[in-house]
């Protein structure tokens, strides 16, 4: 019924919606003689911020259509190379010819970037796949949303995650890296662990996970907390609702992207009101650069996506309250996972200082699971100064933590695959 509700809501403004932006243009129009008037300026920006607060955000584009190779422009298309109907694995090519050019016959590591589901599209780690494109094969996790995912294609749970990462991982071939940011830390472990015990040989060659709770009773926030005072049924009957019939995903319960929207924004909500009061000073004094870059973090904050009911309600149970994983009680399948068996593959961790998401050695916790990995193959690095969203974007990311990350691929990265080329990968589909 919530759903339904919300939907309503939604279509019901839209109307105001649509006479905000004719207002907002007609007064900024060139014609209309009190355009560069203090009450003009004012409506237009009132305009402009209710169209923004009442707007559908739609899934973000990548829009990166270039990257720069030693110094060179090279054309960037991203490209499903493995598809499901819960997840495509995109990879961000890079024009061949142009990359030829401008760094020789030198091969990049390939990067395997498991994007985070939780409530926003991959395309948050937009600025994660552009540092890491210029140096590196990049591949990436695209999740689907799940009210767009029709009942028919069956449920989505922690095990189907696990063998979907498995499943890329093989794509892939050997010697890749696998970089887990926030979320699926706890499940990539699993997949790795996995993979180690069967001596697969598409086992990956480092695993770096950033920001993740793989054991949240280290040093619990807020949203742990939250997890760990209700029980299931409580989320059962307050989190989960039923997708409307305009979806493809019609009738299959889910957690809506905008329920968890809503509580992320009340963790801070001074902060987002104070963001929206400084967007409608900017609009009223015309500071273009400032709006923009307030449209630019919304318009991807905003947009979120559905999560499937089975695949919400285990992650709570297992991750957030039994702490199957770090408790060495996690089974995928009727298969025991044991982190112990992961001894060829190299760990990294990375945490904020400030991170209110993920606390201070809930990432750690990773070195004490993986008891058989050298200790000269181990790193662990707390990036100062930053909070969850920094961990894997902005300046410190870039410039700090990335260089990191970059050398650690390196250092296990063997001489052979540095200089082999790789075969282009069949599309996987079904």
């Amino acid at each position: 019924m919530l759903y339904s509700l919300y939907e309503l809501g939604h279509m019901s403004v839209a109307p105001l919606r649509m006479a905000a932006l004719m207002q907002s243009s007609m007064l900024r129009s060139p014609l209309n003689p009190m355009a560069d008037t203090e009450v003009a300026r004012t409506a237009a920006a009132a305009s402009d911020l209710f169209e923004s607060m009442t707007r559908r955000y739609r899934k973000p584009d990548w829009d990166l259509p270039t990257t720069s190779v030693e110094g060179s422009p090279v054309a960037v298309t991203p490209r499903s190379v493995w598809s499901k109907p819960w997840c495509r694995m995109l990879h961000f090519e890079r024009d061949a010819t142009a990359l030829k050019n401008a760094r020789g016959e030198r091969t990049d590591p390939t990067v395997l970037i498991v994007a985070p589901m939780s409530g926003h599209y991959a395309t948050l780690l937009r600025g994660t796949v552009e540092t890491f494109l210029p140096e590196h094969e990049v591949y990436v996790t695209d999740w689907s949303d799940a009210r767009m995912v029709p009942v028919m294609a069956g449920r989505f749970d922690l095990n189907d995650y696990i063998d979907h990462v498995m499943g890329m991982l093989r794509a892939l071939g050997p010697e890749t890296h696998v970089v887990a940011v926030c979320q699926p830390g706890p499940l990539v472990l699993a997949a790795v662990a996995l993979m180690a015990e069967e001596d697969d040989p598409c086992t990956p060659a480092t695993m770096t996970i950033m920001g993740s709770p793989i054991d949240a009773r280290k040093s619990p926030t807020a949203p742990n907390q939250l997890a760990e005072t209700r029980d299931l049924e409580w989320f059962k009957q307050n989190m989960i609702h039923t997708v409307p019939g305009i979806y493809p995903g019609a009738f299959r319960r889910v957690y809506p992207g905008f329920v968890q929207l809503a509580s992320f924004m009340g963790m801070n909500l001074s902060r987002h009101v104070d963001a929206h009061h400084s967007y409608f000073q900017n609009l009223v004094k015309g500071d273009g650069d400032s709006t923009d870059r307030h449209r630019e973090f919304y318009d991807e904050y905003l947009a979120v996506m559905d999560l499937s009911e089975e695949f919400y309600i285990q992650t709570l149970e297992e991750v957030f309250q039994k702490y199957t994983l770090a408790n060495g009680e996690m089974v995928h399948r009727g298969r025991k996972v044991d982190p112990s068996a992961i001894a060829k593959t190299a760990l990294l961790t990375v945490e904020g200082e400030n991170d209110d998401i993920s606390g201070i050695g809930q990432t750690q916790a990773a070195h004490d699971l993986c008891v058989n990995i050298p200790e000269t193959m181990r790193r662990d690095y707390i990036q100062a100064g930053v909070g969850h969203y920094g961990v894997f974007s902005g300046r410190r990311f870039r410039t700090e933590i990335y260089p990191r990350m970059r050398d650690f691929m390196r250092t296990f990265q063997s001489e052979a695959s540095r200089t082999a080329k790789r075969a282009k990968l069949k599309v996987v589909s079904e």
